[in-house]
């Protein structure tokens, strides 16, 4: 497990909201629904110097919406499922905005099914705690490589 950190200044993500309550499959379900309707925000998205989105994100918060981890065992809460967008930009009609705090990262790519818990475990080992939801991103200039972040300090 190749653990990285790095410091992520305040950004805005555009996308479909859904909750644990929606179900079994919500998260599955709301990417569904963001890639179909996709042309609708991607005028919005921020991008690099070659014009591709800098980003895609599986953003998450508590219920209060304070980008607190998931409640009840990281088991509940909020995930938005859309691209980062430029400052500013307000959400079209059918799409949610939620603009995540600036925070310090460790992240890890996510490639095995436990990487959540491995993850988990080395922040217990090294005596760190979550200092908000947990985020997943998926990075196109890698291919679609997921990785997930996990935030460690608010700044």
């Amino acid at each position: 497990m190749d653990i990285k950190s790095c410091i992520k200044e305040s950004f805005s993500v555009i996308g479909k909201e859904g909750s644990t309550n929606d179900g079994d499959g919500f998260i599955q379900k709301l990417w569904e629904d963001a890639n179909i309707h996709y042309n609708e925000i991607e005028a919005l998205a921020k991008s690099d110097d070659k014009g591709n989105p800098v980003g895609f994100w599986g953003a998450m918060s508590d219920f209060s919406r304070t980008f607190k981890p998931w409640e009840n065992g990281l088991t509940k809460g909020l995930y938005l499922a859309g691209v980062e967008v430029k400052d500013g930009t307000e959400a079209p009609q059918g799409w949610a905005k939620w603009t995540i705090p600036s925070q310090e990262y460790l992240y890890v790519k996510a490639d095995s099914e436990d990487i959540l818990t491995s993850m988990l475990n080395y922040l217990e080992e090294h005596g760190l705690k979550l200092a908000g939801a947990i985020n997943d991103f998926l990075c196109p200039e890698e291919n679609g490589q997921l990785y997930m972040f996990f935030p460690i300090r608010r700044l």
